[in-house]
């Protein structure tokens, strides 16, 4: 089971009083300051819940599934998310 957008933006305007236009503008300037920080190369960190950071990649060598051909794939950059304390301990105690 996991939850999409509109059950999240309803928990979060019924945990905060919040109307869910509002809830749903927050939950979009999160999601633009992720983006434009991540952009620039800066971590997010949110003390207790996660921590989210742009990871360098190596070029690298791989191999193409359907014909085993090796193919070569460029440096690039992915994300990184590291799970805070709060979100560990709600993993562990379920």
């Amino acid at each position: 089971m996991s939850v999409n957008r509109t059950e999240l933006v309803a928990a979060v305007a019924e945990r905060s009083s919040l109307t869910k236009t509002q809830a749903d503008a927050a939950l979009s300037a999160l999601q633009e300051v992720l983006v434009d920080s991540l952009g620039k190369g800066e971590a997010v960190k949110v003390t207790g819940l996660l921590s989210v950071e742009r990871v360098e990649r190596a070029a690298r060598t791989g191999r193409n599934p359907r014909t085993g051909e090796e193919i070569q794939i460029p440096a690039g950059y992915g994300v990184k998310i590291s799970a805070g304390s709060a979100l560990k301990k709600a993993v562990a105690a379920k």
